[in-house]
């Protein structure tokens, strides 16, 4: 177990665009120019834009960055997390208010005595001083467990307010199918952590009234489209990543149906289907290792109006799906950069995303005369 303090020594080599920075590459809406916006990070994982041209950046380490006019800074307040395996400070989200409230949502892998699970906090940024204040965990995953893989950590906020959070079923898969926890699941809370009203098994002595929808086995992307769909990312086993969209209530079925297989060879559970499951609407096979999910506005490029994008870890592409979920249109950028682990629209309609093992955060605009 290894527990990271925040106010780590900053190591980043390069911040800001240059014209030496930008690369040239084609895609099916014509020709792109890629820049390099930071590199030198340590594990990249989620970024997100702050008003005015201020970005914040997470490494699973436990660090949090903020990057404005080029130079970075560490924020400090970070709540402690646990850095191990597949563990770490994963997602970082700005409210919709925040104009007003100055709020960040972070999502974390914590150690809780007899093992670790994802945690959400809440806080202020003070972004005079680059550190947090008023720093608050609202919801923990329960129960934890050991190991050090499957935390999910995605959020995402609903115009309402709520939050929905996806959480892995930390290696032990039968738990996804059980309402008595919280893990392979999707959970819908208020902002200050309680389940929100109307969740589907409100009421219910047998169900945690958080939880939105469940069957999940390691789901590492979620994006909400502007017509309030929610569309989810998993990974699979051996083959079977998914694309779903969810819906209150619903059983996505894993470990008793899925497309992919144990590591190896070997069947798991009854199949690709049963009643009662919903079934994906796109397949992976082989598995791509889909992190990060984007719909994307159209702002800069009509012609993706509504398209999902995801980033894949184990193949380097950003692959862009139609906008009902079910068709893979085009594989961006193959083998160009590694592990592509979130993928953002800027306020501008820019497509930011992050190369992991690269260590770098990329910007991809119309490139001039496209």
């Amino acid at each position: 177990m290894r527990l990271v303090p925040a106010g780590l020594a900053l190591a980043i080599l390069a911040c800001g665009p240059g014209p030496a920075a930008a690369e040239r590459y084609e895609t099916s809406a014509g020709a792109v120019e890629v820049s390099r916006m930071a590199s030198g990070l340590s594990t990249p994982w989620s970024l997100a834009f702050l008003p005015g041209n201020a970005w914040l950046v997470t490494e699973r380490d436990g660090r949090l960055l903020l990057i404005e006019g080029g130079a970075a800074r560490p924020v400090s307040g970070v709540p402690e997390v646990w850095a191990r395996g597949q563990g770490g400070l994963l997602d970082v989200v700005v409210a919709r208010d925040y104009a007003f409230s100055h709020e960040i949502f972070l999502t974390f892998a914590e150690w809780r005595g007899a093992g670790a699970a994802t945690s959400l906090a809440v806080a202020k940024l003070d972004q005079r001083t680059a550190a947090l204040d008023d720093v608050e965990v609202i919801f923990r995953q329960e129960p934890p467990a050991k190991g050090g893989a499957h935390f999910g950590g995605r959020v995402v906020e609903a115009p309402d307010g709520t939050l929905f959070l996806t959480l892995g079923e930390r290696h032990e898969r039968e738990t996804a199918q059980y309402l008595d926890n919280d893990r392979g699941k999707i959970v819908r809370i208020r902002r200050d952590g309680a389940p929100a009203a109307r969740n589907p098994f409100s009421g219910r002595a047998d169900a945690r009234a958080e939880i939105w929808s469940f069957g999940h086995r390691n789901p590492q992307g979620i994006a909400m489209g502007p017509d309030g769909a929610l569309w989810e990312t998993e990974h699979g086993p051996q083959g079977g990543d998914e694309v779903n969209r969810i819906a209150p209530g619903r059983n996505y079925g894993w470990p008793v149906v899925t497309f992919g297989e144990e590591y190896g060879g070997g069947a798991i559970g009854r199949g690709t289907g049963a009643p009662g499951m919903e079934a994906p609407l796109h397949v992976w096979t082989p598995s791509i290792a889909p992190s990060g999910l984007m719909v994307y506005s159209g702002e800069l490029w009509p012609e993706w109006k509504g398209d999902l994008f995801a980033g894949s870890l184990k193949y380097d592409f950003i692959s862009r799906l139609s906008p009902d979920g079910r068709d893979e249109l085009e594989r961006m950028f193959q083998g160009e950069f590694a592990r592509i682990r979130d993928i953002r629209e800027a306020p501008d309609g820019a497509i930011w995303f992050i190369a992991e093992s690269d260590g770098a955060v990329w910007r991809m605009v119309p490139a001039p005369g496209s």
